[in-house]
């Protein structure tokens, strides 16, 4: 019996060796893979640069048509046809709309007939006019009967150009019934329709040219004082995706707001393709000042954390951050301050997740 107890404390004793030892063995091959530095982490890299670059202000504007008209009726009438509608593109020329015609046209024909019996009535006064002459020179005839057939065939003449002057007007107000696109454009509104009587200088539609477009910003005066006629300016439209463009000053407006202290400028953009709308946002950038020497990187570079900005320095395959100030932007990079030296590498695509001392893989 008391053998049989001691073979079965030995048994449990090894088993317990058996299991510390396995369990020290376990934990040292896990701490081992803890020790295993993780999978390096794909990033993309710009160099820190050194540039001569002049300060860059950015104000919010507004696009308006280069061109817009309310195209009116020079001439009174009732709109018998409306040939567009709001939104049409049209060209120059294209009729818009046609008012009624037939009283000018029935007092047309009434003057035409009127011309050619003044016609006749004056050949008669010139047949009669150069017989009284021959006999005045004979002197067959009193000076009273010479100065009636003048005087009644300068009458004739007179009536005559009259009457061409009214047949003119009418044909000229005719061909104004039809109201014709004076440019190319599109119409942005109807202000008559057909049965509407149109008063002259009535509106018809109001058309704008949309070829190129006038961007309206309110610069302050601190920075208005440095830009003048011909300055560039990049204008980008913030909802499009259209490339910056690059375009003078058109005209500075020498009167200001008084209360908020700002200046109008105006700038002329190409919009070839109709996509720039009236009344859009588009952001405006002046370089103003005086060229600096600063320490530029791209913009995606910067991290923000909280209250602060960081970009990420890559060095030996780890990264590592540096605290920054940002002086400016000019275009896609940023003007910092920091410790930060030229030709650095600092990440600009992975860095929402790094941590200091990651490792990291640079990939093009």
């Amino acid at each position: 019996m008391h053998r049989t107890n001691c073979g079965s404390i030995r048994i449990w004793v090894f088993l317990i060796l058996v299991i510390v030892v396995n369990t020290q063995f376990a934990g040292l091959v896990w701490g081992q893979e803890r020790k295993k530095a993780p999978p390096a982490v794909p990033v993309q890299v710009s160099v820190v640069q050194k540039k001569l670059i002049q300060d860059q202000i950015a104000i919010i504007g507004t696009t308006e048509p280069l061109r817009q008209s309310v195209v009116a009726s020079e001439v009174p009438g009732l709109v018998e046809a409306f040939l567009v509608k709001a939104g049409d593109f049209v060209s120059q020329g294209t009729p818009l709309a046609v008012l009624g015609s037939k009283g000018l046209q029935l007092r047309l024909r009434r003057a035409l007939a009127a011309h050619a019996a003044i016609q006749s009535r004056l050949i008669l006064a010139e047949k009669e006019l150069q017989r009284v002459d021959n006999l005045k020179r004979t002197e067959s005839i009193s000076e009273k009967q010479y100065d009636e057939a003048f005087q009644n065939h300068s009458v004739l003449k007179n009536e005559l150009l009259m009457n061409k002057a009214d047949i003119d007007q009418l044909e000229y107000e005719i061909s104004q019934k039809e109201v014709l696109a004076p440019f190319s454009g599109y119409v942005a509104a109807e202000h008559t329709q057909v049965g509407q009587w149109v008063h002259t200088g009535g509106p018809v539609v109001t058309l704008v040219d949309m070829s190129r477009i006038l961007v309206k910003v309110d610069v302050p005066e601190a920075y208005a004082v440095n830009i003048h006629a011909e300055s560039i300016a990049r204008v980008t439209v913030d909802s499009l995706d259209l490339k910056p463009i690059s375009a003078s000053v058109y005209a500075m407006l020498p009167k200001g707001d008084p209360n908020a202290r700002t200046f109008p400028i105006h700038i002329r953009v190409p919009n070839p393709d109709k996509r720039i709308k009236s009344g859009m946002a588009a952001t405006v950038s002046f370089r103003v000042g005086k060229k600096r020497t600063l320490t530029v990187l791209p913009k995606d570079a910067i991290v923000t954390a909280g209250n602060r900005r960081l970009v990420y320095v890559v060095a030996k395959d780890k990264v590592a951050p540096v605290s920054i100030d940002v002086v400016g932007y000019h275009d896609s990079d940023a003007a910092v301050k920091g410790d930060l030296k030229p030709g650095q590498q600092v990440v600009t695509r992975g860095n929402e997740r790094l941590r200091p001392g990651q490792n990291v893989k640079v990939v093009d």
